[in-house]
Parts: C-alpha cells; sequence; structure tokens
C-alpha cells in the first residue's frame, strides 16, 4: 500500500512539473524526471525556484523532516534486529 502510494505520489508531481514547467521558462522533461525520481523535495526547490517561496520551502521542510525519520526509524529497526541475535 505505502509503495502505491508513493509511486502515485511521484507521478502526480511528475505530471504538474511537467505541466507548470513551461509557462515559467522550465524545462519541463528534465524537472518532470527529477520530479518522477526525488518527488516531493523537488516540487519544494521547483516552487522556490519559480517564486513561490514560503510553499516551497514548507514542502522541503516537510519532506526532509521524513525522510530523516524514516532513516532513523529503520537504523532503529537494524540496531533491534541484531541487538537480539
Amino acid at each position: 500500500m505505502e509503495l502505491s502510494f508513493g509511486l502515485l505520489l511521484s507521478i502526480v508531481i511528475c505530471i504538474y512539473l511537467a505541466i507548470d514547467a513551461p509557462k515559467h521558462g522550465r524545462s519541463p522533461w528534465l524537472w518532470a524526471i527529477f520530479g518522477f525520481i526525488f518527488g516531493p523535495i523537488v516540487l519544494g526547490i521547483y516552487l522556490i525556484v519559480t517564486g513561490r517561496k514560503l510553499l516551497g520551502w514548507i514542502i522541503v521542510i516537510i519532506s526532509s523532516l521524513l525522510v530523516i525519520l524514516v532513516v532513523l526509524f529503520i537504523v532503529a529497526w537494524v540496531l533491534l534486529i541484531l541487538g537480539s541475535l
């Protein structure tokens, strides 16, 4: 379920960036590919670059914090597994 949500989110971000990038004189292919690979972080960076700074920074900060939390959760889980061996 989580994988399909992440894939769906990346596709939506990709489509949005591909449609909106030419309006700001940016390459739609480049932003769409980056948006598909890196997701919300690229969306936030794109919004900052195109002048929508507040929303862009909010998205960058929230998505960065989520990435850090996921990494910490994985490290804690691995340490728990290794500690029980």
